[in-house]
This record gives C-alpha cells, sequence and structure tokens, in this order.
C-alpha cells in the first residue's frame, strides 16, 4: 500500500479497536497500528506473538494478525493487491502468483466497515484465515505464508512505519 500513512498505536483509532483477544496460544500483542491511505483509514492492525519472537525473523514463528477493516473491500480486490505487496518481499513465478491469488481469493470473504479477519501463520504450515471467531478459509502453502505475513513484518514492506507499530516491542514481546 504504498503512499499509505501510519497513525500512531495511541491514537483514539486505535484505542478503540477493542479488547484484546490471545488468538494464538501464549501470545500477547506486540503492537498495532493503523493504515491509511490519502487520509483515510484502510484498517486497523494489531499482531500476536509469541515469547522469543524476532522479528528480523519473523517467518520463523508463529503469529496472528488482525485486520479490522475501515472499508469496503472485495476478496478478488484484498488477494490482487496482496500478490502485489508480496513480490516486495520474494520474488515468484507467475504460475504461483495466478495460483496464490485464486487460492487466497477463495479463503478470504468480502469485508465491510468494522469486519475483523484474523491472520495465523505456522511456519511451514501455511495461512489460516478467520472472522468471528471461525475459520473461513486457509492457504496451505508455507512459502505463500511468508511472503503473505510479509507484507506486514518484511523489512522491504512497502509500509515501514506500520511494521514498526506492529513490533514496537520485539524484543520482549510475550514476556510478563
Amino acid at each position: 500500500m504504498a503512499g499509505a500513512q501510519v497513525a500512531q498505536a495511541n491514537t483514539p483509532a486505535a484505542a478503540t479497536a477493542g479488547p484484546a483477544t490471545t488468538p494464538l496460544a501464549g501470545a500477547r500483542m506486540a503492537g498495532q497500528g493503523t493504515l491509511r491511505f490519502l487520509g483515510f483509514d484502510i484498517y486497523r492492525a494489531r499482531l500476536w506473538v509469541q515469547p522469543g519472537f524476532d522479528a528480523d525473523n519473523y517467518g520463523a514463528h508463529p503469529l496472528a494478525l488482525e485486520l479490522t477493516y475501515q472499508r469496503n473491500f472485495t476478496a478478488e480486490a484484498i488477494a490482487k493487491r496482496s500478490i502485489e505487496e508480496m513480490r516486495r518481499v520474494g520474488s515468484f513465478s507467475a504460475q504461483q502468483a495466478t495460483r496464490w491469488q485464486q487460492l487466497l481469493q477463495e479463503a478470504l470473504p468480502d469485508v465491510k466497515p468494522g469486519d475483523r479477519l484474523l491472520g495465523v501463520y505456522q511456519p511451514g504450515g501455511g495461512a489460516v484465515f478467520q472472522m468471528g471467531g471461525r475459520v473461513v478459509g486457509e492457504v496451505p502453502d508455507a512459502e505463500f505464508a511468508r511472503l503473505f505475513f510479509g507484507i506486514w513484518l518484511s523489512p522491504q514492506t512497502s509500509e515501514p512505519g506500520l511494521r514498526a507499530e506492529l513490533i514496537a516491542a520485539p524484543r520482549t514481546a510475550g514476556q510478563p
């Protein structure tokens, strides 16, 4: 989402994101932020990690990322944009892009303002997507999942400010 701006996690919009629940065993929220584009809120993001999380090696750690949407998006639009952003993180073939975009589009629902979509990443196991406490889809491809979560967590992200907000406490995340 090149050109977007990130709101600080202590803004009223982030504060009203609701109580943080733990979507991953033994995890705690590491950080949160809001993605804005041309002054409009796109979504609020929250990241949960387990003790020992290393942001520089995010792909080696289980994690959960929740997006609370502030706009309407179709699953097709989300999938297309995700593939574009994943190309910043790593290279993959045109065939992989087509396959992954189709799998992601099938795994995700259309979203409207207020919808919370949770993505859970297990290294080597792919991505599982939940909404309203139930699984809505999954992409069981480890490389896809690493690159997908890299949209937010890779140093090559198009949104380094949001990444910084999400990994605000990477050295102490999960510690009492």
